[in-house]
């Protein structure tokens, strides 16, 4: 009885009719094996990658699949898009599993055993996964129909949206719905609705509607013939021309995640040694590294990279999506012989990418963040930025900050000798790092040494070692430019140099860690210096010390000193870049203020417009990022208007959001602070009463940040 539990496969199909399904399926295969090697064999062509993308490639392949199989980046800001493509992913993976063990039974274990396991409780089983998972995969690509139609969700729709997204997301509803109506047809063909079939609910359900429409067996019979050879040809159709449109990116999005490098972004590939002018950045699809190649082919359209750009909306001209999508259709109809070479980027003519949107780029990473296929926007934006310096098309404003840099150390033109000016005003004075060892040896980066704003922060900062007796130092005048953003905005030589004269400086004193002001410098120090020199100290943001000097109660801080209401911001490179989310709450915490969260926060915060450059460059905008951050923080936390400070821990922060207080007319309503004026501001507040640092104070000697004394 059990072997009579279970389906004839090629029922109505004959041995001529299976004899074809077989060499189609043969066709159908070969046309995808081929297409298949010919793109891979072009990424083969690329340029090496700065960064080994290959190593412990068993463990790679591992972490990707958790990573795609949990859908992680797809439930990443985006719920539904989440549920969505969970359906489809694991409803399209059981389908194409349950095909693939269809075919292990009737073509070797049959042809070997003279038996099948396509019976009895495996076949029921079978029938009831099959049917729960495929039902999934439809309701899913329903989803997915119904946000790009009805919905019209405007990130899935830009000037790359062509037919063959249409294709691909009709495709995969009737190939779901299509199996369906084949096993209804098939059921009622039995004869008689068998009870066992009822583990095929879905088939089962719409048999029955069928059959009350007045489809008897003989029309089943019929129908199903002509529906069995639809469906196989559409689906056949579908697997060869998975290499050559939109469902490559099935198997180009995994390669992608595989093969991606975990601080993309937060450090940036150099430039060989021996390179000339010529072959410093992206001046040809040539010069493409394979692994951004491959980042071309793994772009869904999605839309999540520009729905998050702090340039796009601003109305910048910058489409993360558009750049790499231009380079592909570029890169696919140069290769195809359809058009003429031209420059990849270039400040006007008929380049592919214009010079203006790689200058719009604030390097802050949301796009990478938000891209659940792991493309490496901002690496690649940087080497078209690095074309655009070498050919001399660099922003003017930009250039004239770079002069200033390699003439004086900072984009203030400032002589070196005023760096230390900051501490003039202080009535202590600041330890010299050249002088005598210290614990931390403080980078207090540019803004907090020349620009008047910011040198409150830096005499803040100051303030809070010296109440804590912390053993700190500087290095005065010997300091210079740390180097991120110039880097960022393609001058790699002017930043090699500044690599090799601060870590001059740095070796000219005796200290056991970094801490820095600027997330920037922390995190060039951190991921950057290490590749291109032997500076490998431990490097921390000052949030993160001063964090560890509360927590020790060594500025005397109880919580109850300031009542007001604020919000945080979180700096790019301190959060999304280096994970740096809790020390920052945690010190706004300890002043007794009432901390409200703003809706993009953490991994999600919206960036300054500060980054990449941003800082020395005008830009024609709609709204500046400041201004909309500032807009978020009265409008859009749940405190709404009562929100009185706009709490910052990054200099470049301070001075956008000052400038976006003035150009956005915020003035009298949100007060920009730096975290150490508000420590500052919480002390001053208990009235001078002397803080002592205990004695027992951080005997761990762990590496971690916190100060000993």
């Amino acid at each position: 009885m059990q072997a009579d539990v279970t389906r004839e496969t090629f029922w109505t199909i004959g041995p001529v009719g299976k004899a074809a399904f077989y060499y189609l399926a043969a066709v159908a295969i070969a046309v995808f094996l081929y297409g298949t090697y010919a793109r891979f064999a072009r990424y083969a062509a690329g340029e090496d990658d700065w960064f080994d993308r290959l190593d412990d490639l068993p463990g790679r392949v591992l972490r990707a699949a958790r990573i795609v199989a949990s859908n992680r980046g797809q439930f990443d800001r985006d719920l539904y898009a989440g549920v969505m493509h969970a359906f489809i992913l694991w409803g399209f993976l059981t389908l194409l599993i349950g095909t693939t063990i269809l075919g292990i039974d009737l073509d070797f274990w049959r042809p070997v055993t003279g038996e099948s396991f396509f019976v009895g409780d495996f076949y029921l089983s079978y029938s009831f996964v099959m049917d729960a998972m495929g039902l999934l995969f439809v309701v899913g690509v329903g989803m997915a129909i119904y946000r790009r139609y009805t919905e019209r969700e405007g990130r899935l729709w830009g000037k790359h949206t062509s037919l063959e997204d249409d294709a691909f997301v009709w495709t995969l509803l009737a190939l779901g719905v299509g199996g369906y109506v084949l096993e209804a047809f098939r059921i009622i063909g039995s004869a008689e609705f068998v009870a066992y079939e009822q583990v095929s609910f879905v088939g089962f359900f719409l048999a029955g509607l069928f059959a009350e429409a007045g489809v008897t067996v003989g029309m089943a019979e019929t129908l199903y013939h002509w529906t069995w050879w639809s469906h196989a040809l559409l689906a056949f159709a579908f697997i060869a021309l998975i290499p050559y449109a939109k469902p490559f990116h099935m198997i180009s999005s995994f390669a992608n995640v595989v093969t991606r490098d975990e601080k993309a972004g937060v450090r940036l590939p150099g430039v060989p040694e021996d390179a000339g002018p010529d072959e410093i950045g992206y001046g040809s699809i040539e010069d493409f590294s394979w692994r951004h190649i491959l980042d071309q082919d793994a772009c869904t359209k999605c839309g999540r990279c520009s729905s998050v750009c702090p340039a796009n909306a601003s109305g910048r001209n910058l489409d993360p999506r558009d750049v790499i999508l231009d380079l592909k259709s570029y890169r696919e109809s140069l290769d195809a012989g359809e058009t003429e070479e031209v420059e990849i980027v270039a400040d006007g003519g008929d380049s592919v990418i214009a010079a203006e949107s790689m200058e719009s780029c604030m390097s802050c990473m949301a796009c990478m963040d938000a891209c659940p296929v792991d493309i490496e926007h901002v690496p690649e934006f940087t080497q078209m930025n690095r074309r655009l310096t070498e050919t001399g098309q660099m922003d003017e404003m930009v250039q004239d900050a770079m002069m200033n840099v390699f003439q004086n150390g900072n984009t203030f033109g400032d002589p070196a000798r005023k760096r230390p000016d900051w501490t003039d005003d202080l009535d202590f004075e600041v330890p010299d790092a050249r002088e005598e060892d210290v614990e931390f040896l403080w980078y207090v980066g540019e803004y907090p040494s020349y620009d008047e704003r910011n040198r409150r922060v830096a005499r803040s900062l100051a303030t809070l070692f010296e109440r804590a007796d912390v053993s700190y130092g500087i290095l005065y005048e010997d300091e210079q430019h740390d180097g991120n953003d110039v880097r960022r905005v393609g001058e790699e030589g002017l930043f090699e140099m500044l690599v090799e004269d601060n870590v001059e400086a740095f070796e000219s004193a005796t200290f056991e860690k970094v801490v820095t002001t600027d997330p920037h410098s922390m995190n060039t120090f951190r991921n950057e210096y290490p590749e291109v020199s032997e500076f490998d100290d431990p490097v921390f943001h000052y949030t993160e010390v001063v964090e560890n000097l509360v927590r020790q109660g060594r500025l005397g801080l109880d919580g109850t000193e300031l009542d007001y209401t604020a919000t945080y911001h979180d700096p790019c490179h301190l959060g999304r870049m280096n994970d740096v989310y809790e020390a920052p709450r945690d010190l706004i915490r300890a002043t007794g203020v009432d901390l409200y969260e703003m809706p993009r926060n953490r991994s999600d915060s919206f960036c300054c417009g500060g980054g990449g450059g941003g800082l020395w460059m005008d830009h024609e905008e709609e709204s500046k990022p400041s201004e909309e951050r500032l807009r978020e923080a009265l409008e859009d936390t749940d405190a709404g208007g009562e929100v009185e400070t706009f709490v910052v821990a990054c200099p470049m922060c301070g001075t956008m959001y000052e400038d976006g207080r003035k150009t956005g007319n915020f003035e009298d309503d949100i007060e920009v602070v730096d975290i150490a004026e508000l420590l500052c501001e919480a002390l001053a507040a208990k009235e001078g009463v002397a803080v002592e640092a205990p004695a027992d104070a951080d005997a761990d000697g762990d590496g971690s940040p916190t100060a000993a004394d």
